[in-house]
């Protein structure tokens, strides 16, 4: 029976419900006295596995090792086979669950250790096997010191290596491990020392805060010699507590009908799960209704305004609508219609520019962006203007992870971010630019549907010259292009100012760039045959410009270009992999055929394994290719007639104030 099972993984690219039905049946069959072989074949399998398999994959892996290892030194082999065959579907859970089993098992801590640097000193290390290897390494590679290439400096020039190729935040894991190393050299090196020390010195100015703190810490605790002993002893034994693998793994075997149930009454009531009342909560309180494990099925509506909730129905009623889709037709080509001619047809530009003019993620007409992003507490007092253009800060954001998002006389508020598969987590920096503080501050989150969103507490005073950082966590749910806004508020002498603020939580941010070579690409595009899974249209409209900046601006959005997957050198051809909570990992094939005689009109295809994602990911890329143009300026008009002159408008006046906000 097992042996049919593994065979039924291995079917064609086109049955891929096959392959996850015979996956489901290997994951509920496994037990104690088979589990070593199960597991053995899944990572044997994950190599060539299907993109969009390959999470649960891991993650079922990973469930079944911990429930079924015969011996913990099996358990360790699998995860760091797990890291080293798919790191970018593995979560922070998993490895933190090495860490906790080393930990506590003194005997599996120089086994731990010595396979940790093996894999460290293979060329290319995935950033998960830098982080895990790196805390191994820093409380225990001093158990390997009498081995040969296990000294101190050779185990510090190991980790050194991988610091140029790591994000912020794997540095501060590297810190801690160097000091670590430093404190366990006995007798002291002093070339080592001189090492790890530049190495502080050079981070004490880092604008990370976090990479900052450790620096400057570690090298302080350098100075006190012999009592670096008991200020960096070994991390004490972690509580017994149940896995949260293991957790997900019971809660995934739920009744599936109940759950059914619970997502079809939370999709009739989209907006009965909370109402922001007139008295707004806490800034950052979170919400009384409990909220499951990460699963779309559980998760309530998120908090919003009646206005907010009309806005995003009226968007899922335009963003579902599937009539401008240009019908498919299959061919027996390897790339089907890919490779055909380019016929420019569909609906006239009007449609495109109307629809382009409703609410979006990314893209709007500056005057409605500019006029909706400051909203006066209380209009006639208000005299406060940004420094800057809001709109221009956003879309700036949108393609990095930090920057300005708001400045104005008294306040800067900045962000920096960091995404991981459907996971973000901002850091928003409230900086108090003058000597008076700022008071009555106050921060609402009004995500959309599609994100669940965590804020933590924001001080209520401000003092002068000072910045505080909140945290806020993000969870992608499904593909969506709204944005979520930050109502931020506060008051600075008779100012009360209200700012409402798009964050750059957008779908853009949730894609991974992802090369696919033909062998991949061509039968997964023969198999996503036809609509909703592969949508087609005709742009018009577009802004003009050559192929190679075409190609860096999907490159700028995480998309990669897959040159010489197309023969027409006017065609570009892209890949990516989007992460959400109920697709997963899907991967996304984009075709685009232009047409050298007129840069303004082109044909897209794109394909996925969900619908919704499939029709999102199109419009999102429709909107950044298509050109909005804006009313020329009119030239200022012959001052009229001392006798027929305007009176003046009071400057209180609500007309005179709007004006200001859309100016």
């Amino acid at each position: 029976m097992l042996l049919r099972l593994f065979i039924f993984l291995e079917v064609p690219y086109g049955i891929s419900s096959i392959r996850r039905r015979a996956l489901d049946l290997l994951y509920g069959m496994c037990d104690v006295t088979n589990a070593k072989d199960i597991v053995e074949e899944l990572l044997q399998y994950l190599s060539s596995a299907d993109f969009t398999m390959r999470e649960e994959l891991s993650l079922k892996a990973a469930i079944l090792a911990e429930k079924f290892a015969p011996d913990l030194s099996w358990y360790v082999d699998v995860i760091l086979q797990l890291i080293d065959k798919a790191g970018d579907f593995i979560s922070d859970d998993i490895w933190f669950r090495v860490v906790q089993f080393v930990t506590n098992n003194d005997d599996l801590q120089p086994y731990a250790a010595a396979k940790v640097k093996e894999y460290l000193e293979k060329p290319a290390v995935h950033e998960t096997m830098v982080k895990v290897s790196a805390y191994i390494l820093g409380e225990y590679s001093h158990l390997l010191a009498r081995r040969p290439g296990c000294s101190p400096k050779e185990i510090f020039g190991i980790l050194h290596e991988k610091l140029p190729t790591v994000s912020t935040t794997t540095i501060p894991i590297l810190l801690s491990a160097y000091a670590k190393i430093l404190m366990h050299t006995q007798p002291p090196d002093q070339e080592l020392q001189s090492q790890i020390w530049a190495i502080f010195n050079k981070y004490e100015s880092c604008i990370d805060a976090e990479i900052q703190q450790r620096a400057v810490e570690y090298f302080a605790l350098c100075q006190k010699g012999a009592a670096l002993m008991d200020i960096l002893a070994e991390m004490p034994k972690f509580p017994e507590r149940k896995s949260s693998l293991i957790k997900r793994a019971e809660y995934s075997e739920a009744d599936t009908a109940e759950q059914s149930a619970i997502k079809l009454r939370a999709q009739q009531q989209p907006s009965n799960a909370l109402v922001v009342t007139d008295q707004p909560p806490a800034n950052g309180a979170t919400s009384p209704v409990p909220v499951g494990p990460l699963s779309l099925a559980m998760v309530p509506s998120m908090i919003t305004t009646e206005d907010h909730t009309s806005t995003d129905q009226a968007l899922s009623q335009q963003n579902g609508s599937l009539t401008k889709v240009d019908p498919q037709h299959p061919s027996a080509d390897l790339l089907g219609d890919l490779l055909g001619p380019l016929a420019i047809e569909g609906p006239p530009g009007a449609t495109v520019q109307s629809e382009h003019n409703a609410v979006s993620g990314l893209e709007g007409g500056p005057e409605a962006v500019d006029g909706s992003a400051i909203v006066p507490v209380e209009e006639p007092r208000n005299t406060v203007q940004p420094i800057g253009n809001i709109a221009e800060r956003f879309h700036a954001l949108c393609l990095k992870d930090s920057g300005v998002l708001y400045e104005d006389p008294y306040i800067q508020i900045g962000i920096k971010a960091e995404w991981r598969a459907h996971h973000g987590r901002l850091v928003l920096f409230l900086g108090n630019k003058n000597t008076a503080p700022l008071v009555s501050v106050q921060a609402l989150m009004l995500p959309p549907a599609h994100l669940k969103m965590e804020l933590s507490l924001v001080p209520d005073i401000i003092p002068p010259r000072a910045q505080v950082q909140c945290p806020l966590e993000v969870v992608n749910l499904q593909p969506s292009r709204d944005v979520a806004v930050l109502d931020f508020s506060y008051k600075f002498g008779t100012n009360m100012v209200n700012v409402k603020l798009r964050l750059p939580a957008v779908l853009n941010k949730f894609l991974q760039p992802i090369p696919v070579p033909a062998e991949e690409f061509f039968p997964q595009w023969r198999s996503l045959s036809g609509p909703p899974l592969k949508l087609q249209e005709v742009v018009r409209g577009v802004r003009p410009m050559p192929l190679p900046e075409m190609a860096n601006l999907l490159n700028s959005f995480r998309l990669m270009i897959c040159p010489g997957l197309d023969p027409n050198p006017n065609n570009l051809v892209a890949s990516t992999t989007f992460y959400s909570e109920s697709t997963h990992a899907m991967l996304c094939l984009i075709r685009i055929e232009t047409d050298p005689a007129d840069r303004t009109q082109l044909r897209m295809t794109l394909a996925s394994g969900d619908p919704t994602l499939t029709f999102e990911l199109k419009e999102f890329i429709k909107e950044q290719l298509i050109s909005i143009p804006t009313a020329p300026q009119s030239p200022a008009p012959a001052p009229p007639p001392a006798a027929q002159a305007t009176p003046q408008i009071p400057p209180n006046d609500p007309a005179a104030l709007l004006a200001g906000l859309l100016s």
